[in-house]
């Protein structure tokens, strides 16, 4: 009897694993895919729209999940299956939907290489109503040299965790065949116990951003870029030369994009950042360490510094390009608030206004740090058509020379890289920004809306 009871309760299991594996099999039947013929078709059809749900890496230009090439579908905006690990308000991304006409009205044709990310932005959409939805496999279309991929011009600035993940293992990934010396560096401000001790990049060494922006002792306080001499002094402490690779990673990308706009000025060859910081790397399922690694100094940096002036404007020539507003725009890339003279955007600074000539660039809605109109909900840089987009409405022309600027230099540090990996060439960061000009008494300051509008 006893016999006879556990091979019932076997048959039992046996039954219900068919069940569960037919339930499954029944649920990836229900995505409706697509064939290439009909996505070239779509790309002609205004009642059709082609999403990349790919790692925005991947949209940018890398070749990640086993791609033939790399790069996306001309014509395709972003939608990631990552933004949907983030731990964000749904009105942020039923706002992104809106913002990029992914609507119920329109067949949306969802596209990845893993043959999981447009499932998962399937399933959501699929939540929120929409029933025209299909899938399309994108190493098809790779794997047709007839038909055109894209990819922004400098798309290897900023790395995806798993490139980085290879560079850990040993490995020379795409873009890094020719690199020979690459050093990992986390930047954050203050001392190690702020952030580096809390978990960071394995390998990966640690920069106070205090040494190439040290506070002045005095009021009024400002974090302005340290002066030639001392940069030299920092590069050598921290073991850099000209001839390095440099990935540059961070809890905060503001900090990351800060140190690599100054190691670029200071002129080392290849200097990258680990796009979306920390968050991508524990997004893409790896550990953080958190063993303190130390730089190895150097005594030759290799060149003369700044190896590269270029990338920094300083005031006189703010000053000078102000004049020549034919060939200059100095993109005032802070809050509409702070732009317009309402706050300071500062704890410690509190001259408000903006510098006359100015356009205003947008960056966040909320504070310093925000930078919604650059970043994606998790961290990395949003599609570069949107961005340029608004400034092309506030009048700035992308073919003359762009300063950014912010209160000192973080944020635009940021958006610089951003301009760099799009392909704008000519361009540069004021790095003193608003905190260095507004101390400066005799320079001229504006309040208001500028369009007197409300």
């Amino acid at each position: 009897m006893r016999k006879i009871t556990i091979i019932f309760i076997a048959l039992i299991l046996i039954i219900s694993g068919c069940t569960n594996e037919k339930k499954e099999m029944d649920t990836v039947e229900k995505f409706n895919t697509i064939k290439t013929n009909e996505v070239v078709k779509a790309l002609s059809d205004n009642e059709w729209i082609i999403v990349d749900t790919r790692l925005n890496d991947a949209y940018n230009g890398w070749k990640l999940d086993g791609v033939s090439r790399g790069g996306r579908i001309k014509g395709a905006i972003d939608f990631s299956a990552n933004w949907l690990k983030v731990e964000a308000e749904d009105t942020v991304l039923a706002e992104t939907l809106e913002i990029k006409g992914i609507t119920k009205a329109k067949n949306v044709i969802l596209y990845d290489a893993n043959g999981k990310d447009a499932k998962e932005v399937y399933k959501y959409l699929k939540n929120k109503g929409f029933d025209k939805l299909y899938i399309y496999d994108i190493k098809e279309w790779a794997d047709d040299e007839k038909l055109a991929l894209e990819k922004y011009e400098n798309y290897e600035l900023i790395v995806p965790a798993v490139v980085v993940k290879e560079i850990i293992d040993g490995k020379k990934p795409e873009t890094f065949e020719d690199a020979e010396n690459i050093k990992i560096v986390e930047a954050s401000w203050g001392e190690e116990k702020t952030s580096y001790a809390k978990g960071h990049i394995p390998t990966s060494f640690h920069i106070n951003t205090d040494i190439i922006e040290p506070p002045t002792k005095e009021k009024p306080i400002m974090w302005m870029l340290a002066s030639d001499d001392e940069l030299k002094k920092f590069a050598l402490n921290y073991g850099f030369t000209k001839d390095d690779t440099v990935i540059l990673t961070s809890e905060e990308p503001l900090a990351s994009y800060r140190v690599a706009t100054v190691l670029k000025y200071i002129g080392v060859k290849d200097v990258r950042v680990l796009n979306g910081g920390t968050l991508s790397w524990t997004l893409a399922g790896y550990e953080l360490e958190k063993t303190s690694n130390k730089p190895a100094p150097v005594t030759d940096f290799g060149r003369a510094i700044p190896g590269n002036p270029d990338v920094i404007d300083t005031m006189d020539e703010v000053k000078i390009g102000l004049k020549s507003k034919n060939r200059f725009i100095l993109v005032d890339n802070r809050t509409w608030k702070e732009h317009i003279g309402e706050i300071s955007g500062y704890s410690y600074h509190d001259k408000k206004g903006r510098i006359p000539g100015s356009v205003y660039g947008h960056a966040g809605k909320e504070n310093s740090y925000s930078m919604e109109y650059f970043r994606n909900v998790d961290k990395t840089m949003r599609n570069g058509s949107e961005f340029t987009k608004l400034w092309q409405e506030q009048g700035i022309d992308l073919k003359k020379h762009l300063s950014f600027m912010c209160g000192s230099g973080w944020r635009a540090s940021e958006i610089y890289t951003y301009a760099n990996v799009y392909g704008l060439k000519d361009t540069a960061v004021y790095s003193d920004g608003w905190i260095g000009w507004s101390n400066v008494s005799e320079n001229p300051v504006e309040m208001g809306n500028p369009n007197n509008e409300d």
